[in-house]
């Protein structure tokens, strides 16, 4: 064995490798690729960025056309896609395929392109397939299109694109031609973010093709330019492996900085052997790779990855709490939700064995569970609240949203997938208060029965008053007429009876004092416990506290009979005024846990309810009625 390093061997960190490059590992995807698209099978390898999909379509490329087939690549961001129209658009896949084809001699895109300017640019593509292709070639024909998730940046609908791919699939039952054309696409993107139409889409008849990291097996090319023994050499990849988890371009990277550092080592000691400790790859990757990783990260790398993470406001929170979810379990159920795709295809974690799981140790370090609750509070407007309540385990109330917050809260995560602990927060939030109208509410029902009670005692207080007046003047009159019938005889009795009438004159004038207080209170209540601006300024529970103690104090009140039906109009405009300033709440009631999500039909006619009991429900806005329960959710339903 050679123990100095082979200093011509060199590594490739990002773009497509050349065909002939030492350092490119066959992985099963090379078998599974070629195989699918030697047998005519549509193909397509839909993966996150820098996982080697090009140098894998160059590898199958080059495989197929030293056995007679024809190939030609598309590379759509060759074409463009900002400000382009249809007709530009595909024009360009046709001229693309004319020089990938080299059919320049005998075919003049041009010209056969304006021929046939009556029909639309989707059916001049499908034509130029029929009459172009299947007859200037009379090959097996291979159309890779690479970087096909370009095609979501157009600004016009591309799903006649591939509908045209699925129609040369389906033609093959009819015109037996067809049978020599097939298509692999190549992108970032999931098939349901390229073409929702099932009935349209090449997918459910195109077979994906999986791409995986490297395995130890599979990355011997690699060791190559280790150049130290062959068991230190087995040493060192592993220990590569072991923090890329075989990630393609990490990988390379770390292989490149590992055989720059050992060259520079031999360098600089004059020596022909050494032996490298695999602790050294740890060493190293934490000083190139992971420290200050937005200041090295070249070629970018796990820039691309956070970028992907946050570029969608909408989804930036979820895909955050999912990959939390996963730091904080090691590993979650793996249940294709769009959320888990979307993760996926940032290259963050991987699915295996139906869990996902961060995909390597390098993206451990780097993307930590600190660097997610910081983008996670750059996102929340209520981020300072919502930490304080997570450091409580979720149980200081304190901390929940209430009022205009929570409106605005609530306000910012419609439409948005947010984390599971975010709709606990909101949710939490929303029962809160809640409880906390219930309370007003019930202290307005008491309010008001203590405020009947006043009015009950005052109308008793007139109705003594006037009695008393009544009695006043049969006392009087006797007195009047003993006074001129009696002599001194009946002295001491009229003087019993002055004495009566000074009494009755007193309650008169107590139970107007009594009255007078009544009227004060009144207005005291009228002013403060129910006033319009009192009601809402938000201090409802306080001024019906102060109505129930005024209620208190009318009990003990009387009054004249003068001022009676002045007080109560007085009181009945209070109460009115009370009952006016409570609003009605209406619910909705059906379902069995906490309301997540609603929304409103274009008309307004009828509202779409999601709750925590794994079901949607109808409702009519009108009646208030439920129309139809959707069920069938195995878990929690986030939004509608």
């Amino acid at each position: 064995m050679n123990d100095k390093p082979d200093l011509h061997y060199e590594y490739q960190v990002g773009g497509s490798l050349p065909v002939d490059a030492p350092t490119y590992v066959r992985r099963q995807a090379d078998r599974d690729f070629y195989d699918g698209l030697k047998a005519g099978e549509f193909c397509y390898v839909l993966n996150s960025r820098q996982m080697g999909k090009s140098s894998l379509r160059v590898q199958t490329m080059a495989r197929l056309q030293q056995e007679g087939f024809a190939c030609a690549a598309v590379d759509i961001t060759a074409i463009g896609t900002a400000n382009i129209t249809p007709k530009e658009w595909y024009f360009g896949i046709i001229d693309s395929l004319v020089n990938s084809f080299e059919l320049y001699n005998n075919f003049d895109s041009y010209e056969w392109w304006t021929s046939h300017e009556l029909v639309s640019p989707v059916q001049r593509f499908s034509k130029f397939i029929a009459e172009v292709l299947l007859e200037f070639l009379d090959k097996s024909i291979v159309i890779f299109v690479d970087e096909i998730d370009s095609v979501l940046a157009l600004p016009f609908n591309i799903d006649d694109f591939f509908a045209v791919i699925r129609d040369c699939f389906n033609q093959r039952a009819d015109k037996p031609e067809y049978s020599r054309l097939t298509f692999a696409l190549i992108g970032v993107a999931t098939p349901s973010d390229l073409i929702s139409n099932q009935l349209r889409t090449p997918f459910n008849i195109g077979r994906a093709i999986e791409l995986t990291g490297f395995q130890l097996a599979e990355a011997q090319p690699l060791a190559v330019g280790l150049g130290t023994q062959a068991e230190n050499s087995q040493a060192l990849l592993e220990a590569i492996l072991s923090w890329t988890g075989g990630q393609p371009f990490l990988t390379q990277k770390v292989c490149k900085l590992l055989k720059n550092y050992l060259n520079s080592e031999l360098t600089e000691n004059q020596k022909l052997k050494l032996e490298y400790s695999p602790d050294w790859v740890a060493t190293l990757g934490q000083k190139k790779v992971i420290e200050n990783w937005e200041g090295q990260d070249e070629p970018e790398h796990l820039k691309t990855i956070r970028d992907r993470i946050l570029r969608s406001k909408q989804r930036a929170s979820r895909l955050l709490g999912i990959y939390q979810q996963i730091l904080q379990q090691n590993q979650i159920a793996a249940d294709n939700t769009p959320e888990q795709m979307e993760l996926r295809l940032t290259g963050l974690v991987v699915k295996q064995s139906g869990k996902l799981k961060v995909y390597n140790r390098i993206y451990q370090s780097v993307f930590t569970a600190d660097w997610v609750e910081k983008q996670l509070a750059n996102l929340r407007p209520y981020s300072e609240t919502f930490n304080a309540w997570e450091d409580s385990d979720c149980q200081d109330e304190s901390r929940l949203l209430r009022g205009q917050a929570l409106q605005d809260a609530q306000a910012w995560a419609a439409g948005k997938s947010l984390s599971d602990l975010d709709y606990q927060f909101l949710n939490a939030s929303r029962e809160l208060q809640q409880r906390e109208v219930e309370r007003d509410l019930e202290a307005q029902r008491q309010a008001n029965k203590l405020l009947t009670e006043a009015n009950q005692t005052l109308t008793q207080a007139q109705k003594k008053a006037l009695k008393i007046r009544t009695v006043t003047s049969v006392v009087a009159g006797v007195a009047l007429l003993v006074a001129f019938g009696a002599s001194f005889f009946t002295w001491k009795q009229v003087t019993q009876a002055n004495q009566q009438v000074t009494q009755a004159n007193q309650q008169v004038t107590q139970a107007n004092q009594q009255v007078t207080q009544a009227q004060t209170l009144a207005n005291a209540i009228q002013e403060t416990a129910f006033s319009t601006q009192s009601l809402s300024s938000g201090q409802t529970f306080k001024s019906l506290l102060e109505a129930l103690q005024a209620g208190q104090t009318f009990k003990k009140l009387d009054a004249s009979a003068e001022t009676t039906k002045d007080i109560k109009g007085q009181v009945i405009g209070v109460l009115q005024q009370a009952f006016s300033e409570v609003k009605e709440h209406n619910s909705l009631e059906g379902h069995s846990r906490m309301v997540i999500s609603v929304a409103f039909s274009p008309d307004g006619k009828t509202l779409a309810s999601a709750s925590h009991d794994k079901t949607i429900k109808l409702w009519n806005l009108q009646t208030q009625k439920e129309l139809k329960t959707l069920s069938g959710h195995s878990s929690l339903v986030y939004s509608v």
